[in-house]
Order: structure tokens, then sequence, then C-alpha cells
């Protein structure tokens, strides 16, 4: 009889109060169960770490699930297909799910989609050509409605999504202004994502610095980070702007919930629209998403940008330096080997 496959995986051992720290997480060896009839079983070469993942680890209602306590997390992983048990995937086929944090994973062929290598490389999946750059494109072109000579600012933008964000409105004809926490990011968004100019916001106060980078007003501001940022950037909207609330990362390790922005009465005499999303409402638009976003990294009018990390022993301070903003563009744990 077979020896049954083994593979380790990451579970959440305590849920985190504040910022989270390796305590929290355990690593477990466990048996890779034989798939069943519609099922795959998937050797993950890449996953992904995610902010989204922060508030999964709070036993709070959201629009996603929280983690259970003791048992494996999951999120965004690319890998091939070792075995199926379905019409839609054979062996060698390389897919893309939710199934990491492991080494294996076995779940039903519905989770997972194919990922072509003759598009990008299989990591890009998780990045530019995944959910952070399906967030960036339906954000900024669906709810932002960028025009050419738009002034957008973009929060976060050495990030998976602020870093494509960026670079699709600067397709668009747009100014392009982005916020960072280093001056080495500074440089990478202004060198090599092309950005107009970018700040960093820990050497100067950002209502200061933004006013100085923005003259002329803000017509769409894509929100990361929330807090200060969108305090200032309400500020300085320009009449009916667009500001996309995709995320808040300044706040997600915060112990007690932070105040408003103190200047939100402004979007009613500037007529503001600020609208909040979840991506995985927009299955709709992943056709478009992919035809248009292959063509740019093809074309090399998008730059696929990441942050490697080299075994699933070094998830956990993946995730961390995540939330500290260790990361330029997306950040990756590789499994498998020269992957």
């Amino acid at each position: 009889m077979a020896t049954p496959l083994q593979g380790r995986e990451i579970r959440l051992k305590s849920r985190p109060h504040g910022e989270p720290t390796p305590d929290n997480f355990e690593t477990v060896t466990v048996s890779v169960p034989e798939p069943t009839e519609g099922q795959v079983l998937v050797r993950n070469h890449f996953m992904s770490v995610d902010p989204y993942m922060r508030g999964r680890m709070n036993d709070a209602k959201s629009y996603v699930p929280p983690f259970k306590l003791g048992e494996a997390l999951d999120g965004g992983s690319v890998g091939q297909v070792l075995r199926s048990r379905s019409p839609d995937f054979k062996e060698g086929d390389f897919v893309v799910g939710t199934g990491g944090w492991r080494e294996y994973a076995v779940a039903p062929a519905k989770h997972y989609q194919k990922a072509d290598p003759s598009v990008g490389p299989l990591s890009a999946y998780l990045g530019v050509l995944g959910m952070p750059g399906m967030t960036a494109y339906v954000g900024l072109l669906d709810i932002g409605k960028p025009k050419a000579g738009d002034t957008v600012f973009v929060s976060a933008a050495a990030g998976a999504v602020g870093g494509v964000v960026g670079q699709i409105a600067r397709l668009q004809g747009c100014r392009v202004v982005g916020s960072v926490g280093s001056d080495a990011k500074v440089k990478h968004v202004r060198d090599d994502l092309k950005f107009d100019t970018a700040l960093n916001y820990k050497a100067a106060p950002i209502a200061e610095s933004l006013a100085k980078a923005c003259p002329d007003g803000i017509d769409v501001y894509f929100d990361n980070v929330g807090g200060d940022h969108l305090e200032a950037a309400i500020g300085l909207m320009n009449n009916h702007g667009r500001i996309v609330l995709c995320g808040s990362i300044s706040q997600y390790n915060a112990t007690a919930p932070a105040p408003g922005p103190r200047n939100l009465g402004l979007a009613v005499g500037k007529r503001l629209t600020l609208q909040g999303y979840i991506i995985m409402d927009h299955a709709d638009r992943r056709p478009d998403f992919l035809r248009d976003m292959g063509q740019w990294l093809r074309e090399g009018k998008v730059k696929d940008v990441s942050t490697v990390v080299d075994g699933l022993d070094q998830a956990v301070g993946a995730f961390i330096g995540l939330l500290r903003g260790d990361n330029t563009g997306k950040m990756l744990v590789r499994l498998v080997k020269d992957a």
C-alpha cells in the first residue's frame, strides 16, 4: 500500500490582539487525502498573503467568514494539478484558487480556474493577473471612472493593488500621484511604475505633502489606507470627485475603532461620490480584465511587481511584514523551488 502523501499547513492557533505575532500560528504536518469525485489535488507553487486576511483573524462578522481556530488558513494560491477527479482539469494543468497556507490542497474543481503560463508567469496570477490586479482594474475604471487629464491620487501606491491602479490610470491619460512609506518606494513608483510624482508620508504630514503634490486638486482618490490619508484627500477633492474605498490598512491592527475623517461634511458641498466595493461581487468583469491586463502585460505597459519569500516557514513572517509595509508590489510565498 502506497504511503499517504504528507504536506504541511499553517493553522490559526490564537486570535491576534493588535499586530499578529508568530505565536498566533502553528505549522503542522498532515496526511493529504485523495481527491473524491469532482475534486482535484493541487501542489501549490505560490501562495499569497493579503491585508484582508488580518480581518479574518478576528472573531467578527464581515463579508467573508473569520478563520477558525485550529484549522488551516486559506488564501490565494497557484499550483499544478497532481490528480483530478473532474472533467474540468487534467493532471499537469496549472490552476489558481484559494488553497493557500499549505503545500498541497484538495478541493472541489469548481473552486479553481485555469492559469495560462503563456499569458504571464504563474506568480502573476496572484498579482497583476489575479485578485489584486482585478481589484485595481474594477475599482479604478468602474468606480473611479477616470478621464484623461484627471488627477488620480493612490495611497499604498507601492502595494499589490495601488501599484497597478497607478499604472492603469497612467494608461487612461491621467496625472498620477502616489503615497508610499519610504524614499526607496518613492523612487520605485516614479521610475519603475511611471507615476508623475510620489510622496513619502513618513517624511511630513500627509495633508501638507499632498497639497503641494496636487495644486489643482484631486479628481479620483483610490483609498487603500483610510485614516489621515482619507481625510487629507477629502480636503483636496475637486467638485464631483470620486473616492474609491478599497481598504484601510492603517486600521487593520488597531485595538480600538479609529475616528472617521473629521471633514466628511465636505463631501456634500463638493458633491463627492464615495463608494466601497468587494471584488468578489464583480466576477462578470473577469473576462474583460484578463483580456486587457494580459495585453498590457505582454506589451510592457503594465509591470508585474512582487516581493517573494521562499518556503512555507516564511509565510507568517511575510504576512506580518506585509502589514508593516515591508513589501514592494505583491507579497508572495514560493512553495516549490525554482517555480
